[in-house]
This record gives structure tokens, C-alpha cells and sequence, in this order.
């Protein structure tokens, strides 16, 4: 399979030069490892975790482990071994050297603990997410993503027009390097296999979690409330447990990567504001198999399609801002009138509103509702509507239609 190129790289290649050791985190098979030995080349030592002998070694010997297998080196899944991050930091003390060590792992809670507090200053950390539609599409943009009609329009010239079957399929294949291209029995063996191997290993050491009938059940009912705001007794009621534990799973799940919850926007100025978090799959691909869309015209016809499609534009934003330059923070409003805006973009205390809708022609209307950031007395910026148009419109002087494959 030819190496695709991920956009993270860049970013990569930045933090390499100026940290010591570099972790990239995200779920299993995104595509971690080959974009770190692609970078690699042949000049650094490379280890997996999943290796018993050299985990062990690794628990039991890290002076020992480092002796063996000398810097620069890549170590995968590193969580499985917390044992080397004193070891890792007696290293980065005694060397100037940037980018010594690069580790790939899972983020699990008690990992990253551990790792801000062994390595902090010392260590980098980025996140890797499945294929963008862009990263599929062989794009990478030279500027960041910014919601005027003039940069929008300039991206444009970049791209063909947004196509709702393109769009569809992207959703329902998901962005596991290795389903890209293969035939439909062959995906739903991967996701089947990947839920049943990768999944419920990764749950039983992180969570404790044992019960592979009821996470499964667990899943699907995560899947089922895909775009929504998380509710725990409807999750607790799908796999037969207490919403207590529902909780529980679902954090495992975040940690894993698999769900991503977009957080509630807050802010003192705004009262009565929404405090639950909406849930997302952090692969679209694995909810639509979760969900049994057996193909993309299904889901493009069914009743969750403006779900699922709101689930893609809102992980695609996760991945830009994930690799881009500029740090934002991404939420959604809402109100105790059940008032809402699908999601606010938040750079440098400017709040950039964006609505989402699956049509190709939607309602101007809807940025109406972008007043309340003004009652707010706070700094609103460029936004509009994410849809299925084919060109970016102007909506008035600050909105606009904007084509969801320019992000």
C-alpha cells in the first residue's frame, strides 16, 4: 500500500527540533508507527511494547532496555511499560541532543499522568487522528484554515466541488488506513476484528472492563447517540448497567480515542448554560459499522445521515486545529431554551460560530441565532454554515455558506 501523507508531519518535524522526546498518541491503527519509521528513515532503533521479551525488559530493566537498544529510537506503545520514564528522563538530562526519543502510545489517563510529571518540559506531545477527507484526497493546504470569504474562495481553487456521494462514501469508510479501498466483507472483518481484538484487550488492561457482551452492546449504543449530547442512562440502559458504569466506560473510551466529546461552551457572562458534553465517534467508519449501515447510499438515505454528517465535520475540525499551527478551543452552545449552535471556534478570544447542515441549500436564517454572542458583549468573528454547497457564498458581511470539504 502506498505511504499517504499525513499532516501532522510538519508539525512533527517542528517539535523534533526543539524537544527531547516526542509521544504521538491517538487510537490503534491510525497510522502512528508508519508515519514515525517513514520519518525515521534507517537511522533510529525501533521497539514495540507488544513485544513480551522486550517489555519485559523494559519493566523489569530499563538501564539495561536503553543499553540494548540505544537512542535515536522509536518506541511503540509505550503505555505498556511505564517503567522507562525515569529512565527516559535520566537520558534527556545527561544529552542536549533534540529528539532523541520518539514514542508512540494510547492515551490512557494514568499514562499521560505520568508522563507530564516524569517528563515535563522535556517532552512533546501530539495527536494523531484516522485520514482526514483531505489526507485521503492527497491535499495539504499552506495556510490554516480561516472562515473569510476571501481565504475560503482560495482554498476553493485547490479542490473539486463538494460532492455529497464523495462525501458519503468518506463517512461510511472512515479513515483506518486499512480499510482504504478494500471490498465490503473485507471492512466489516477489519472493524469486527478490530472491536474483538484491539478493543476489548485495550478496555480489560485500561478499564478492567471484562464483559465483552455487554461493551459490545455498550458500543452500539454509543453509536446510536452519535452527534447528541451524551445521555448516561440511555447508554446505561443499552448495555444493561448502571449509569454509574456507563460513565466509566465511556471515559475508557475517550482515552482509547474511540469517542471524542466536544465540550459545552461556558462562559460567566452567559447563564444557564448546557453542561453535557456531545458525543462524537472519533473514526466515522467504525460508527457506521457499529450502527450496520451496510453501505454509503444507506446511510446518505437513512435518518441518522445529518447525525453522521455532523459527526464528519466536526472530527474533521478536531483533525485540522489537531495539526494545524494556531491552538483553538473547540466547544458547542447551548441554552436552557434548548437554543444551539453546533460549534464555536475560539482563537484568540474570538469566538468563530458555525452551524452544520447536510442540505446543499440550508436556511440563511440560522446565524441569526450568532446574536447571543453579541448580547454577550463578547468578540464574534468570522462563521456561517458548514454544508453540502458547491462554492463558498457570502451570507452577509461576516457568515458564510462554506463548503465542508474546504476544511
Amino acid at each position: 500500500m502506498e505511504y499517504i501523507t499525513r499532516e501532522l508531519e510538519r508539525k512533527f518535524l517542528r517539535l523534533n527540533d526543539f524537544f527531547k522526546v516526542l509521544l504521538v498518541t491517538g487510537a490503534r491503527q491510525v497510522g502512528k508507527t508508519t508515519m514515525l519509521k517513514h520519518l525515521a528513515g534507517r537511522e533510529r532503533t525501533y521497539v514495540t511494547m507488544d513485544n513480551m521479551m522486550a517489555r519485559e525488559l523494559a519493566q523489569t530493566d530499563p538501564v539495561l532496555f536503553f543499553q540494548t537498544y540505544r537512542p535515536p529510537i522509536l518506541i511503540d506503545e509505550v503505555q505498556k511499560a511505564p517503567e522507562l520514564f525515569e529512565q527516559i528522563k535520566i537520558i534527556c538530562d545527561e544529552s542536549e541532543e533534540k529528539g532523541l526519543i520518539w514514542l508512540t502510545g494510547s492515551q490512557q489517563y494514568q499514562m499521560m499522568k505520568n508522563v507530564r510529571e516524569t517528563l515535563a518540559g522535556r517532552i512533546g506531545i501530539l495527536e494523531l487522528y484516522s485520514l482526514s477527507a483531505r489526507e485521503k484526497a492527497g491535499l495539504v493546504f499552506d495556510a490554516d484554515l480561516n472562515f473569510s470569504f476571501a481565504a475560503l474562495q482560495a482554498r476553493q481553487k485547490k479542490l473539486p466541488r463538494n460532492d455529497v456521494l464523495q462525501v458519503f462514501h468518506h463517512i461510511w469508510e472512515g479513515g483506518m488506513p486499512q480499510v482504504q479501498g478494500v471490498e465490503d466483507e473485507l471492512r466489516q472483518e477489519y472493524f469486527n476484528s478490530y472491536i474483538d481484538t484491539h478493543l476489548m484487550r485495550d478496555v480489560t488492561e485500561t478499564g478492567g472492563i471484562t464483559d465483552a457482551v455487554r461493551f459490545r452492546k455498550f458500543l452500539v449504543g454509543c453509536a446510536s447517540l452519535v452527534s447528541e449530547q451524551v445521555n448516561y442512562t440511555t447508554l446505561a440502559e443499552s448495555a444493561d448497567i448502571a449509569p454509574s458504569t456507563a460513565k466509566e466506560w465511556l471515559k475508557v473510551l475517550v482515552g482509547l480515542h474511540i469517542v471524542y466529546l466536544l465540550a459545552p461552551y461556558s462562559n460567566n457572562a452567559l447563564k444557564r448554560l448546557s453542561k453535557t458534553p456531545k458525543l462524537y465517534f472519533c473514526d466515522t467508519g467504525l460508527c457506521a459499522y457499529l450502527s450496520k449501515w451496510l453501505t454509503p447510499d444507506t446511510l446518505r438515505n437513512g435518518a441518522a445521515s445529518g447525525h453522521y454528517y455532523e459527526n464528519y465535520v466536526v472530527m474533521e475540525l478536531v483533525k485540522n486545529y489537531a495539526y494545524a499551527r494556531s491552538k483553538v478551543n473547540l466547544t458547542y452552545f447551548r441554552d436552557s431554551n434548548a437554543k444551539e449552535i453546533d460549534v464555536f471556534v475560539e482563537e484568540n478570544d474570538v469566538i468563530h460560530p458555525l452551524e452544520i447542515k447536510k442540505s446543499a441549500a440550508p436556511d440563511r436564517r440560522e446565524i441569526k441565532k450568532y446574536s447571543v454572542i453579541d448580547k454577550a458583549s463578547l468578540n464574534r468573528g468570522t462563521g456561517g454554515i458548514i454544508c453540502m454547497c458547491e462554492e463558498p457564498i457570502p451570507i452577509d458581511a461576516n457568515n458564510c455558506f462554506i463548503p465542508s470539504n474546504l476544511i
